[in-house]
């Protein structure tokens, strides 16, 4: 199995940090502040991460549920990029981070060391990506990958082509040309909407995986707002975005084995539950061979998965307290719910909030 470097740009890209401090929020608190948290919580002290912007704003929110019941504590969240969050939680500057990429196989022998052999890795924040299009007549517009393979790699131009009429039965397709819009920056959505049609498509689909995109000609697009007005602005287009930015525009159902699944945070969220964890990285490092070209029935496979970093031992026992407290809240089910409604992102599942649960408990400090 291999572990997959996705988001590599954004490690390029600085960016103010999120900073809420508790004093900042609510006199009454809500309860919603983790293990150690809650109503008259008695956590303090300051906590600063760094890492992926993909999670920029599950994390803010995130921060800010978690303060509301811990009134004492500060905690930031600067996101730089992966590539930056990495190095920072491995040279010791940061007590915790997220990264689109897990530790690689030099990076994870790193990390260990930092946190005396005790890390602990694991996702937390799942983003489905739609495939987004405006097709005057056609609401419900299903594409099996090597479909949309085609379209993309422009070897299928036309709507009322016999490979997407056979993905579409009975629908009346228009005979009107394909446009299909891409990001034109470098991107972590890109690149793992590139290794979805690299991994589901198979030979459809010849190109490298990178944050990007191969094949010229078609419409680019800056960022995912761009990609989003470019593909509403006109009749015929296709792309890719975070599926919760795509608005009114019509939203493709994916071909998973027998079936067409579409990016509900519920079928997101299975991705985890249908690939394989990595072996050998560490009893706390939850890291996955994501599959794409699964065919488990109502799962979404085109999705953008950030991976928390932290460390089972820390010098500091306040500071393992906080780290604790934090991730307690970011992976229950309120600390998920949270990230959802402000992010668009996929909830962890019951099991796999039950799988993480002990290792965030296994969070300490003081010991050498």
């Amino acid at each position: 199995m291999k572990i997959k470097r996705y988001g590599a740009a954004l490690s390029l890209v600085a960016a103010g940090s999120l900073t809420l401090s508790a004093c900042a929020a609510a006199n009454e608190p809500s309860g919603g502040g983790g293990g150690d948290g809650g109503s008259g919580s008695t956590l303090s002290g300051e906590i600063a991460g760094a890492g992926a912007s993909s999670q920029a704003a599950a994390m803010e929110a995130w921060i800010a549920g978690f303060l509301e019941g811990n009134p004492d504590a500060t905690v930031t969240y600067n996101p730089i990029g992966s590539g930056g969050g990495r190095e920072r939680f491995i040279n010791g500057a940061t007590p915790f981070g997220g990264t689109d990429a897990a530790l690689d196989a030099q990076e994870l022998p790193e990390a260990k060391q930092r946190c005396n052999g005790e890390l602990i890795e694991f996702p937390a924040y799942i983003s489905p990506i739609a495939v987004v299009y405006n097709l005057d007549g056609v609401d419900n517009l299903r594409l099996s990958p090597q479909t949309l393979a085609g379209i993309f790699d422009q070897q299928i131009t036309n709507w009322n082509d016999p490979a997407i009429a056979a993905d579409n039965p009975g629908a009346r397709l228009p005979d009107l040309p394909i446009t299909p819009v891409n990001r034109s920056d470098e991107s972590g959505t890109t690149e793992n909407f590139l290794d979805y049609l690299s991994e589901a498509a198979g030979q459809a689909w010849p190109h490298e995986v990178s944050g990007n995109w191969p094949v010229p000609g078609g419409e680019a697009a800056q960022g995912t707002s761009g990609v989003v007005n470019a593909v509403g602005a006109g009749n015929g287009t296709i792309g890719y975005a975070d599926a919760s930015r795509a608005g009114g525009l019509g939203v493709a159902r994916i071909g998973v084995g027998n079936e067409f699944v579409g990016p509900d945070p519920q079928a997101a969220a299975r991705i985890l539950e249908a690939s394989q964890r990595v072996p050998g990285q560490g009893e706390f490092v939850f890291t996955y061979d994501l599959a794409r070209d699964t065919t488990e029935a109502g799962t979404y496979p085109i999705v953008l998965v950030t991976y928390e970093m932290m460390c089972g031992n820390y010098e500091d026992p306040a500071t393992a307290q906080l780290v604790r407290a934090f991730y307690d809240y970011v992976i229950s089910d309120e600390g998920q719910r949270t990230a959802q409604q402000a992010a668009g992102s996929a909830p962890l599942s019951d099991a796999l909030r039950q799988r993480y649960q002990p290792a965030v408990e296994s969070i300490s400090g003081g010991r050498n």
